[in-house]
């Protein structure tokens, strides 16, 4: 069971919401930070752990400073991403770029920056060559297939439109170091938002066990391997949150089972969460404006699906507070709805909860990871507004909430 507690009060939100006006998305300093040293602790045995960030789940530069002062890196799928962490003084090998379908002006980018470039496709080899030239180092995604069939945000490996096979493989790798290359990495990326830790340990294993085969059949030696993100946050109440010293562990007793006696040691480890470092301490603030009564009861808020599409997108459930009424009984069962002109615009399905009055402040739990990354304008709706709860307990504004001018500002038409 995990107490979904808050990091502020209710007098603390309306005394932040005088200045900037609900919705908005407010992050905590402190518990980013904290959650961050715990999991570079959890893989202290390896002294060349790196944490790649994903920054599709929170790209605000501000976040991504905090980080690098942590000792993450970045990972990378855009040239935008890219830019976000030349501008937060994430560079180099601390970048990991692993794009898809890539643009060159993308992989020109990402070498300039020295990043470690991850192929997607064999491909992609005879592309990068011809746009950007071979890099020192190059990684390679592997898709194993067939994987306890996946699960319902990254879908079944076999289906997935991401990595190599394990044929193409072995041949990228020989295709490489034919072209002169001398420094490789493997990764791969299987789950998302898993909370069996045995996973992460398992990945670790098959990941362990084809850099053995490579060094065996090719004499390649690889640096590192990068065994994905995909560690999941309990968003329920009542889920089980993962046991990131017992990660740490397992995938340390793999490697003394397979790297050292092969005499790899020492290799690279690499990981690229993004909803485990801050989903957990990110927090939709928004408040109640309506209610209505037909079938069913409903709760009118002024954020919508355009905040926060996780439960209208893939029916995800996030935990609410009704501050002020953390205690009160809930007695109440409700929708709590936006006003999108979508019926899947809902926070929140049958929920029972206190009662709701208008004017009432809501909190919608961990949504500090692919909650603000995901917003979209359908309906004439503005992103809203990013916040950083800083360690002194003082706000700073790190994004601000958008205008119609911003809404407006692409149109090329006359008196708009």
């Amino acid at each position: 069971m995990v107490e979904k507690s808050l990091p502020f009060d209710e007098a603390k939100i309306r005394e932040i919401a005088r200045e900037f006006p609900t919705p908005f998305h407010i992050y905590d300093e402190r518990g980013i930070r904290e959650n961050a040293r715990r999991l570079i602790a959890a893989f202290g045995w390896c002294d060349r752990f790196r944490e790649h960030f994903a920054i599709k789940a929170t790209p605000n530069p501000h976040l991504l400073s905090i980080l690098n002062e942590e000792g993450f890196g970045g990972d990378c799928s855009s040239m935008a991403e890219l830019l976000l962490c030349e501008a937060a003084g994430i560079t180099g090998e601390a970048i990991m770029f692993s794009s898809n379908d890539t643009p060159a002006e993308d992989f020109v980018k990402a070498k300039e920056l020295g990043a470690i470039i991850n192929l997607d496709d064999v491909t992609h080899i005879e592309f990068l060559e011809k746009t950007a030239g071979l890099p020192e180092l190059i990684s390679l995604r592997y898709n194993p297939g067939p994987l306890r069939g996946g699960n319902a945000i990254i879908g079944k490996p076999e289906e997935a439109k991401y990595g190599v096979t394990r044929e193409q493989l072995f041949e990228a790798y020989k295709t490489l170091k034919d072209k002169g290359v001398r420094r490789f990495g493997l990764h791969t990326m299987v789950v998302s938002n898993d909370l069996n830790p045995n996973s992460f340990v398992e990945t670790a294993r098959m990941l362990f066990e084809l850099a053995v085969e490579v060094h065996e059949r090719l004499d390649i030696r690889l640096e590192f391997v990068n065994v994905g993100g995909g560690i999941g946050i309990p968003y329920r109440p009542d889920d089980e949150p993962v046991d990131l010293e017992f990660v740490g562990a397992g995938v340390e007793a793999v490697y003394k089972e397979l790297i050292e006696p092969a005499d790899l040691h020492p290799l690279g480890l690499s990981m690229e969460n993004g909803r485990m470092v801050t989903g957990p301490f990110g927090f939709l603030v928004t408040t109640a404006i309506h209610e209505k009564h037909t079938y069913k009861d409903y709760v009118g808020v002024d954020a919508c699906m355009a905040n926060l599409m996780r439960p209208g997108m893939y029916g995800a459930y996030h935990h609410l507070t009704v501050l002020g009424k953390e205690h009160a009984p809930a007695e109440t069962t409700v929708d709590v709805v936006g006003s999108l002109c979508e019926n899947n615009d809902k926070f929140a399905i049958d929920r029972q909860l206190p009662r709701i009055e208008s004017g009432d402040l809501l909190v919608v739990h961990d949504a500090g990871a692919h909650g603000h990354a995901m917003g979209f304008q359908y309906n004439g709706k503005l992103r809203s507004a990013e916040l950083l709860l800083q360690e002194d307990g003082t706000v700073r504004q790190i994004r601000r909430a958008e205008t119609l001018d911003d809404y407006f500002a692409t149109l090329d038409y006359p008196g708009i």
